[in-house]
């Protein structure tokens, strides 16, 4: 695939945020000056994690759904969790069959959410490749309609729409810096960003998809493991998220599982926002020295998903 081929466009992505804006909640950004992180340089986070369904997939994937002809079949996706609740959600609100496929290692409480929406729940497999395996056969076999985590520009053109507000809300930074698993919510702001603003990419150290493609010069599989596996934990990079990447740069940063749970507790002991592992894998890049920003810079930084027990983080 030629780099930049399929990124969505600045049109694409704002036919998205009008296409998707009844069913998806425009979050807030929170500033913090340099007292109150003990940081040189001042942070606005977008606050993702109030997202409907608790992140920001339900953006891509009401986008994905809405652009297409729905088949009587539903629709079918694998996921660690997030997407797939995602999905889920947007099934029942527009009144379409589900059927979402998630691996052992997804969370109980995604689970049950996934569950609770009606849409059929099936469990299977050690990690999220063998989901997406089994969810792409199953849709071969039913000819429902795919929606892919992160690996289709119609959902990368809604995860796009996140960089729309959040450049709306603070259009003075230089940096914004997103986690990445399968890359969908970095292509997607990435591209709606095109180069007006530096892109940081904070991937957990047990799980670096980006990094490890970028030094082959290819999307390559990677081990899947860690605490933020279950959001963050993409076997491979999506080709579309690569090709960005290849064409508009942006930094890699590895974050230790230790680093995450140190940046989920200090968005609760600071701001009182729960965090789930790979919602706070952005900011922990920047609280735990992983990246050092230049002087002057004004960094944006997306929290983008908060499902998880509330007790492995505030308890």
């Amino acid at each position: 695939m030629p780099p930049f081929a399929a990124m969505p466009t600045q049109e694409q992505i704002r036919a998205a945020a009008a296409r998707i804006a009844p069913h998806i909640r425009r979050t807030p950004v929170i500033r913090l000056a340099p007292a109150e992180t003990g940081l040189e340089n001042p942070l606005t986070l977008k606050l993702e994690q109030l997202q409907v369904t608790g992140s920001f997939k339900p953006r891509g994937a009401f986008n994905r759904i809405l652009s297409a002809e729905v088949p009587k079949a539903g629709v079918v996706a694998a996921s660690g969790g997030n997407h797939g609740l995602a999905v889920a959600y947007a099934a029942k609100v527009l009144g379409i069959k589900a059927e979402i496929f998630v691996p052992e290692i997804t969370a109980e409480v995604k689970r049950a959410r996934i569950a609770a929406t009606g849409a059929t729940l099936t469990v299977g497999g050690a990690a999220y490749d063998q989901a997406r395996i089994a969810s792409e056969a199953r849709a071969a076999e039913t000819g429902a309609l795919l929606v892919h985590a992160y690996d289709q520009e119609e959902v990368l053109a809604g995860q796009g729409t996140v960089g729309m507000e959040l450049e709306a809300d603070a259009p003075d930074l230089t940096h914004v810096v997103v986690a990445a698993g399968g890359g969908g919510l970095y292509g997607g702001i990435a591209s709606w960003y095109a180069g007006r603003a530096n892109m940081v990419i904070a991937e957990p150290e047990e799980c670096p998809t980006l990094f490890s493609a970028g030094m082959v010069g290819r999307p390559v599989d990677v081990p899947s493991g860690g605490i933020a596996a279950d959001s963050l934990g993409a076997r491979r990079v999506g080709e579309l998220a690569f090709g960005i990447m290849m064409a508009q740069g942006g930094r890699s940063v590895a974050v230790q599982d230790q680093v995450i749970r140190n940046a989920q507790t200090w968005l609760w002991d600071r701001l009182r926002v729960v965090a789930e592992p790979g919602g706070a894998t952005a900011l922990a890049a920047v609280l735990g020295g992983g990246w050092t920003p230049p002087k002057g810079a004004r960094i944006g930084v997306v929290v983008c998903g908060a499902n998880c027990d509330p007790g492995s983080v505030v308890g």
